[in-house]
């Protein structure tokens, strides 16, 4: 891997961790909530992106922050990083026309030093700041890692409107993110999901497809993306009940 070591670090005058940028998916169409983005919308007053945001710039582990947007939406991120007050450095790029492209365009934005990629969702504006640095320790030491929570429901497989089997609960988890990676591993896995023309549904499957074992870490039932109006309002009572706990 090129200039591994001289990445591993932070440069003269950071703390002694490995360089981390966060990728953010923010380039969603937000289909579901009748056409309105998702992620400028309040939660107790505050856009969904905001809190995301937020969250990511208190966490100690991480150090840049790369939104990947659609273009109407470059200038109004760039605002809202001002208003709630975003310290660490921040660029914003435009998105492509699918998940994976939109990761793949920042993850080539990131700075050259990062020895660490972390794909988070905009949409996950309940992500904690210990949850992401939990995720990120671990993929110091394993260069590929995510949170998870085990599934409460029971799971069927279907094949045409008719169930062919049911895996056992207790080994099915619910992956969340962020996932993070060592940088040379996400590249070519993004990169090699491009050229096999294969979907993807998170960066895990990019990076599976490599043969590369993936590590979980203890997720959390709060951490919900935001997909439907039902979502924000779950997500106003987690935000409020967690204000109140002392």
């Amino acid at each position: 891997m090129k200039n591994f070591l001289s990445k591993l670090f932070h440069r003269k005058g950071r703390e002694e961790h490995p360089y981390c940028s966060v990728i953010v998916a923010a380039a969603g169409s937000s289909s579901r909530m009748g056409g309105q983005n998702k992620l400028m919308m309040p939660i107790d007053g505050v856009p969904v992106l905001a809190l995301t945001l937020r969250a990511i710039n208190e966490a100690e582990l991480t150090d840049e922050i790369v939104v990947a947007a659609r273009e109407e939406d470059l200038i109004p991120i760039g605002n809202l990083c001002k208003v709630y007050g975003i310290t660490k450095p921040v660029k914003i790029v435009c998105g492509g026309e699918n998940r994976l492209e939109s990761v793949y365009r920042a993850s080539l934005e990131c700075r050259e030093e990062a020895a660490f990629l972390a794909v988070h969702d905009g949409a996950r504006p309940l992500v904690s700041p210990e949850l992401i640095d939990r995720t990120i320790s671990l993929a110091h030491r394993t260069n590929a890692a995510a949170p998870a929570v085990p599934v409460k429901d029971t799971v069927k497989i279907v094949r045409d409107g008719k169930v062919v089997s049911t895996p056992p609960r207790e080994e099915l988890r619910a992956v969340q993110t962020p996932q993070v990676f060592d940088a040379d591993l996400l590249r070519a896995a993004l990169e090699n999901a491009r050229i096999l023309g294969e979907a993807v549904t998170d960066d895990c499957s990019a990076v599976e497809k490599l043969g590369k074992e993936i590590y979980l870490t203890e997720g959390a039932y709060e951490n919900i993306k935001i997909t439907t109006p039902e979502d924000l309002l779950l997500a106003a009572e987690l935000l409020r009940q967690r204000e109140v706990q002392p």
